[in-house]
């Protein structure tokens, strides 16, 4: 088999094994969340807000410099893509300068270049908006999260809760499109070397995404341990 005839085949089948095995994640996290760390997570998020916005007096400082440290995270990501794509489009530029002519008459080598810088770039320009609508979310928490509330009144922690979880969604995402990229960077060297960084990838993302028995089972431990005390504490109020 030819080297264009493995591109037309091997980058297609290596980028659909990612694309099905992200499907079936987001299928999992929204019928059985608690099988994923995302879904995980997202609980644990919800229950941290409601503990924190149980007394903000006192946890106030804890909350606001936990999100701080979420927006430095999301930061350093963000000026790390678009530092990349600013490259990558620098380089681009200065080839397609040199290869212009190559380009009018449709060299197929120099159109394929093209469509793999492309597609690098285009996963660190998602990268990039989703980092920064993650700060956008983490700097609004960071103010709801201190604002005093009612233990018995859970609409404004509920809403707290969700910005802070799609805050993280969106970190999720921009943290995926980096993976993205890694594969598409080997295809520069040739479409065998992408097809088994995309399998492998896949392979290794299903360990870090799913969790285990023990893990659901302290998870759910520590959700009770943390929700019975608030429990007898309304009971005694009343």
């Amino acid at each position: 088999m030819e080297e264009k005839d493995m591109d037309y085949v091997l980058v297609p089948l290596g980028l659909g094994i990612m694309i099905l095995y992200h499907i079936w994640l987001v299928y999992t996290v929204l019928t059985n969340p608690r099988r994923t760390v995302i879904g995980l997570n997202a609980e644990s998020r919800h229950q941290w807000v409601f503990s924190m916005m149980a007394d903000p007096l006192k946890n106030g400082v804890l909350a606001v410099q936990t999100i701080r440290n979420n927006i430095m995270a999301s930061t350093l990501l963000a000026t790390t893509a678009i530092t990349l794509s600013s490259i990558i489009s620098v380089f681009v530029s200065s080839t397609s300068n040199t290869n212009s002519n190559q380009l009018i008459y449709g060299n197929k080598t120099s159109l394929l270049s093209s469509v793999k810088y492309f597609s690098i770039l285009l996963c660190f320009l998602v990268a990039f908006l989703c980092n920064v609508q993650s700060i956008r979310y983490y700097a609004h928490v960071s103010f709801l999260a201190t604002v005093p509330t009612f233990i018995n009144r859970t609409e404004p922690i509920n809403y707290v809760a969700r910005n802070l979880n799609r805050g993280s969604l969106f970190w999720s995402i921009g943290l995926r499109a980096f993976y993205f990229s890694f594969p598409l960077f080997l295809w520069i060297f040739g479409p065998i070397p992408m097809f088994v960084c995309c399998c492998i990838m896949s392979f290794v993302l299903y360990f870090l995404d799913t969790t285990t028995s023990f893990t659901r089972n302290l998870h759910s431990y520590s959700i009770r341990e943390n929700t019975e005390p608030n429990e007898n504490e309304q009971q005694l109020e009343a």
